[in-house]
């Protein structure tokens, strides 16, 4: 690590919030110190602006493990004020979420809740101005630390700003684990218990950070609701809302939905979104499925995104929407701000919800809005409702429209289009041309994310009247692997291209090894990846050309007819009849 290691010392106290016990050796020290404090008030004092230096000052952060809990792992989440230490309970046979913050004596805790009080209007009068806003804070602190006359040591100056700027700037409580990457749900279940987080490595895990207090846990979610725009009341106690660093939050306010009191589910937002790449890494599509999308997209076939929760039916949309042409009309509408592209032609549209019904603007006000702009590409948060029978008659007139369903196989998104509430005519169902299920399924002891079947819908069937798909791609569970069906939709393409069956598999075959090179020169970048399939789709050959120089010399041997995993041209066209 570049930052200095968590410490651990031999007799450091609990982490947190908690109070720690101060006083000084005697009766007549203390004494001396609060004489000393009254002086200093009444004159001021000095208090030094300077960084925290972790070889010199007293360490922030300290904590023992608990007693028979062992530590797994351990890194920071904002260093040097938090860091996180995993620990595993062999009896219990459950791994513990553990945020350690810098301690706060008895007197530290009273003098930061003066310090909120004081430090609010000052910095809300100086928002906004140029400067650094952590700065700010600091000279702020410094100044009134000196008007109260109070003496604090560099590391004291800096848990009480780690403090203020957690409540100001930051997320409270839960900033800790908005701070790190590996977590991708935080959900608080009520007061005075713990919050869970999903994380990457050790999936649903407790943590040490709860609301003790229902005016607290009551207070936060109020204050989340306000920063992100919402309106949140026992009136109106359930809010879906975007948070201010993009994150979707699910909040509940008071016992009248939750009996437990308030609650939340955070999910957190990627400022770097996956590309193609990281889902082939992640074994959620293999190269041939990316390529045979990545066909789709560009020749302007309706997909739908489909799964369970968790599933990354989003995050596999927003990647495969990094295939669109360059300079194509793009429009995305949404409920929260979930999806980014490096697209220069691109509208972003968000819902909007009002106390007055008559003021908001739905995703049915948004998506009709949107054919008047005479998009190439619509990208549909989730359809769910009477925007399906709008985005249908969006496919059916050319718009091209990708979109996201709750929905565990490929029938379940046939049935629930077709059905209550959304109820889209079997006919305008035939416009959809791919389906993609995504499923979040365990693997040798792993949760992992794959695309459990690649459907096409290839129409009604004129003697049973029923809807007719076959499975292009279906992930098999037992081994990991992909058995490949017919994919007919590359024949469609072939026939709108004018290209034989040997100039569509060099195209396939082409897009396979651009795919594999970049994967292999970890382009997980999404503006460097949109970037690269820009030029692709300006000059293939030129860029095919320059990867297998930059490649010296394994993709070239792949473009000379070496075996590059695909196989023969007649071993290739059997999985494309």
């Amino acid at each position: 690590m570049s930052e200095q290691e968590p410490r651990t010392p031999d007799d450091g106290g609990a982490a947190g919030d908690g109070d720690a016990t101060t006083g000084g050796d005697d009766e007549r020290s203390r004494l001396v110190d609060r004489l000393s404090r009254f002086v200093e008030m009444l004159t001021g004092s000095s208090v030094e602006l300077r960084p925290y230096a972790p070889l010199e000052d007293a360490p922030l952060v300290e904590s023992d493990v608990p007693t028979g809990h062992e530590e797994v792992d351990r890194y920071w989440l904002n260093a040097p004020f938090a860091y996180a230490s995993i620990t595993y309970d062999d009896e219990e046979n459950e791994h513990y979420y553990d945020v350690v913050e810098p301690s706060l004596s008895e007197f530290d805790a009273e003098l930061l809740e003066t310090l909120y009080d004081d430090i609010r209007d000052p910095l809300l009068f100086k928002q906004g101005l140029d400067g650094d806003p952590e700065q700010t804070l600091k000279e702020e602190l410094r100044d009134r630390l000196q008007e109260y006359g109070v003496r604090i040591d560099t590391a004291t100056f800096y848990t009480l700003f780690y403090y203020l700027n957690r409540r100001f700037r930051g997320f409270g409580k839960i900033d800790a684990l908005m701070h790190d990457p590996n977590i991708e749900d935080i959900s608080c279940d009520g007061y005075s218990l713990p919050l869970y987080a999903y994380h990457d490595e050790y999936q649903d895990i407790e943590t040490s950070v709860q609301f003790d207090e229902e005016e607290e846990l009551d207070s936060f979610v109020i204050k989340l609701a306000q920063q992100s725009g919402r309106h949140i009341s026992v009136g109106n106690p359930v809010v879906e809302t975007t948070l201010q660093d993009g994150s979707r939050a699910e909040l509940a306010l008071g016992e009248e939905v939750t009996p437990r009191g308030s609650a939340f589910t955070i999910r957190k937002y990627s400022a770097e979104p996956f590309t193609p790449i990281d889902l082939l890494d992640f074994g959620t599509y293999n190269l041939e499925q990316m390529a045979y999308l990545w066909m789709a997209i560009e020749h302007n076939k309706n997909i739908i995104f489909a799964g369970g929760t968790a599933s990354g039916k989003t995050t596999s949309m927003n990647a495969i929407s990094m295939f669109i042409p360059p300079r194509s009309k793009l429009i995305s509408i949404e409920d929260t701000r979930e999806l980014s592209l490096y697209h220069d032609n691109w509208l972003s549209a968000v819902t909007r919800e009002r106390l007055d019904e008559a003021a908001d603007v739905t995703m049915y006000d948004l998506l009709r809005s949107a054919l008047r702009h005479r998009p190439e590409y619509i990208l549909v948060g989730e359809v769910r409702g009477k925007e399906a029978i709008t985005l249908f008659q969006a496919m059916n007139t050319g718009h091209t429209t990708l979109s996201t369903m709750h929905a565990d196989s490929v029938q379940t998104v046939i049935n629930r289009l077709e059905n209550e509430p959304i109820n889209v005519p079997r006919p305008m169902v035939q416009s959809l041309d791919v389906l993609c299920v995504q499923t979040l399924a365990r693997f040798e002891g792993e949760r992992v994310r794959r695309a459990d079947a690649i459907a096409e819908i290839e129409g009604i069937d004129q003697r049973t009247g029923e809807l007719d798909y076959a499975t292009a791609f279906e992930w098999r569970a037992a081994d990991d692997t992909v058995r490949e069906g017919n994919r007919n939709l590359l024949d469609e393409i072939r026939e709108e291209r004018g290209w034989s069956q040997t100039e569509l598999l060099k195209e396939f075959r082409r897009r396979k090894r651009f795919l594999d090179f970049l994967s292999q020169q970890d382009i997980t970048q999404y503006r460097q990846f949109t970037a690269m399939i820009n030029r692709y789709y300006a000059d293939p050959e030129g860029v095919m050309e320059r990867a297998k120089a930059a490649a010296d010399g394994p993709l070239a041997g792949m473009e000379s007819g070496s075996d590059d995993g695909v196989g023969s041209e007649a071993e290739a066209g059997a999985g494309l009849d």
